[in-house]
């Protein structure tokens, strides 16, 4: 009978040995692992290495307290140099100094920090919020270049000042920002700074545009020397699509200023 168990007391006892043997390198592996974990970090949840506790970073290897100054808060991010100023605050040399904001000013975000801006009706001079003179009959405007007013209607900016338009007689205001800021009543034109009446001739009327006479001939009448005459059609003729010309009736064909048969 013990001849017939002591095979399989051998056999097991092997298998333990072996199993031994196995778990050796994975337990110096974890010794070492836990060896080269340096103070103020810890390790990764997944894989192996570590990572810097909150606070720190890591200098050669080691987790180096990451220096905050005062008015400063910590990022939590892996580059930079790991804080950034509070609000209202601002870097320099590395430390954090108070943005001072003058008087009718307010703090504002920026591409570069926190900075400041003006309050309406003031504007930026130097380190101060200096009041925009606004002059008589003008107002506050919402641009950011120029004088930051315009002119009420009616007046225009000379210089510092909003001067009144001067409309002339049978003209009105307009609200284009060229020119003389006014224009004239139907039925006249401006002729320097005065709306003069368009003279229009017999069998002709008043016209929209801006550009010429002012006026046209009626249909079947021709522009001639500032009058309209009537077009004269030979027999057979009829006029055309313009109103100004003749064309021949079909069949008949124009030959020296009349029109004939073919």
């Amino acid at each position: 009978m013990n001849i017939n168990r002591c095979p399989n007391s051998i056999g097991i006892h092997y298998l333990i040995v072996i199993l031994l043997v196995a778990l050796v390198p994975y337990r110096a592996l974890a010794l070492e692992s836990s060896l080269e974990l340096p103070a103020n970090a810890s390790a990764l949840k997944y894989g192996n290495g570590w990572k810097c506790d909150q606070g720190y970073r890591e200098v050669n290897k080691r987790c180096i307290a990451i220096k905050t100054p005062a008015n400063a808060y910590l990022t939590h991010k892996s580059y930079g140099q790991g804080w950034e100023c509070k609000w209202g605050y601002r870097e320099l040399d590395k430390s954090c100094v108070a943005i001072n904001v003058p008087q009718h000013g307010y703090l504002t975000d920026s591409s570069s920090g926190p900075s400041w801006k003006c309050e309406r009706g003031y504007r930026a001079v130097g380190k101060e919020c200096v009041a925009i003179k606004v002059p008589a009959n003008g107002y506050l405007s919402d641009s950011s270049y120029g004088p930051s007013w315009k002119c009420e209607r009616g007046y225009r900016a000379v210089g510092k000042e909003c001067a009144a338009i001067k409309v002339p007689a049978n003209g009105y205001l307009t609200d284009s920002s060229y020119g003389p800021s006014w224009q004239c009543e139907r039925g006249y034109r401006a002729v320097g700074k005065e709306c003069v009446a368009i003279k229009v001739p017999a069998n002709g009327y008043l016209t929209d545009s801006l550009y010429g006479p002012g006026w046209k001939c009626d249909r079947g009448y021709i522009e001639k020397r500032d009058l309209c005459f009537a077009v004269e059609m030979p027999a057979e003729a009829h006029l055309d699509y313009t109103g100004t010309n003749w064309v021949c009736n079909r069949p008949y064909q124009v030959k020296q200023d009349k029109c004939v048969l073919p």
